[in-house]
């Protein structure tokens, strides 16, 4: 067992669980296409998100680590065939050589072991199938229907939930998107042919899964491991693994000062990390770096929450606040709005910590470091000028707007 015994121990955790990130490092993967695919297989997977007030998550967080990335090139990969969408925690694009590890779950669900639409109507799913196999792809809206006065997601028209039954199942996959619009063929006309498409056992599961987190995140716990896996077979499975290679001496424990655990590679904490950088990241709230919000608190003191689905009378820093990420610290968050006919970029609220932990940053190294980080997410955005409305600390509300060019 490691104990942490300063702040440069942990500072050193931090910069292993970046550096496995892809965060500290500017070129990583390369740039472009090329970059973007890397970044996939790296990571893992890459989380899909409806909310658009600023660039959709899957693209924002390839924009995050890989230069030149365009929003295109992830419709680019599906349709290349480098990526797949399916489930991962949650809607994901994955590496279509990890396409056998989505089979599992697949399975479940169409021998009914676990539900996705708890009565799915089988008789339409055949329709659907029969129609796809003879006139090619489909998206949902191309099905009429009578339904109407949808309330969400619960209530989605039997078309389209039928299409998704047919989706998670594995009959079909996502061949492209059209705006945000899935375009549905059968799995056997989309997946490349070279695809391993062996049902994994439970050891090879666990297995990837393990070196997969290790490899993404440098360090890991027993409860990330299965991060919303709710597969008690699936847990016990992991802790046993984890209990062999500890045994083997090819894992390490780490514990924290608050008494947290976390699991390394022996050794890596003595190997050679990137250094930490000057830049600022903006970083969207479903990153992979931040989105097991437990780990992100315990591991950097960041105590961070997606006010989107909080009532907005409760909420503190915004409807949609970005993570913001400097020298190895997050430092703040931004709730920000692109308007795309404007072509500006709204900061609504700003809020930048000049102190997390016992390390303090000067102010002015955060805020030409803030404007730097700006102007490459605003280009991002499709927006040509920001502006902004509130900034807490208050006392630093002049030196940002001037920074931005917003007063002479």
């Amino acid at each position: 067992m490691i104990e942490l015994k300063s702040n440069k121990d942990l500072s050193r955790l931090r910069r292993l669980a970046l550096a496995s990130q892809g965060l500290l490092q500017t070129n990583l993967f390369g740039s472009g296409l090329a970059g973007a695919r890397k970044a996939v297989s790296h990571l893992g997977y890459v989380q899909i998100d409806t909310i658009s007030v600023v660039e959709r998550a899957h693209h924002h967080v390839l924009h995050s680590r890989v230069p030149k990335f365009e929003p295109s090139m992830t419709n680019q990969m599906l349709l290349d065939g480098d990526i797949f969408e399916y489930w991962s925690h949650a809607a994901a694009f994955l590496p279509i050589d990890d396409f056998r590890f989505s089979l599992p779950y697949k399975h479940a669900i169409k021998s009914g072991q676990t539900h996705w639409n708890k009565h799915p109507d089988r008789k339409l799913m055949a329709e659907l199938l029969a129609r796809i196999r003879a006139e090619g792809p489909l998206r949902s809206r191309d099905v009429e229907t009578k339904t109407s006065n949808r309330a969400g997601w619960w209530d989605w028209k039997p078309a389209k939930k039928a299409l998704e039954q047919l989706f998670m199942e594995g009959d079909l996959m996502v061949k492209d998107r059209v705006g945000f619009q899935k375009n549905y063929d059968l799995t056997e006309r989309v997946l490349p042919n070279q695809v391993n498409t062996l049902m994994p056992s439970l050891d090879e599961f666990v297995t990837h899964m393990l070196d997969q987190q290790l490899r993404c995140h440098g360090l890991v716990s027993l409860k990330g491991l299965t991060y919303l896996r709710r597969n008690t077979e699936l847990r016990n499975a992991m802790k046993a693994l984890v209990n062999e290679r500890l045994v083997q001496g090819l894992l390490e424990q780490v514990m924290l000062n608050n008494g947290e655990t976390y699991f390394i590679e022996t050794g890596v904490l003595e190997a050679r990390l990137p250094s930490i950088n000057k830049r600022l990241l903006i970083l969207s709230p479903f990153d992979n770096s931040v989105i097991q919000r437990d780990r992100l608190k315990s591991l950097f003191q960041y105590d961070y929450q997606i006010e989107c689905y909080v009532p907005e009378p409760k909420r503190q820093y915004g409807y949609f606040s970005l993570p913001l990420l400097f020298r190895g610290e997050f430092i703040g968050r931004m709730d920000c709005k692109a308007h795309r006919k404007e072509r500006r970029l709204e900061i609504k609220s700003l809020h930048l910590e000049s102190q997390l932990g016992e390390k303090a940053f000067d102010d002015e190294q955060v805020i030409n470091a803030f404007v730097e980080a700006i102007k490459i997410f605003s280009e991002f955005q499709q927006c040509d000028f920001v502006t902004l409305t509130s900034v807490e600390p208050k006392y630093l509300a002049q030196a940002l707007n001037k920074a931005l060019n917003l007063i002479e």
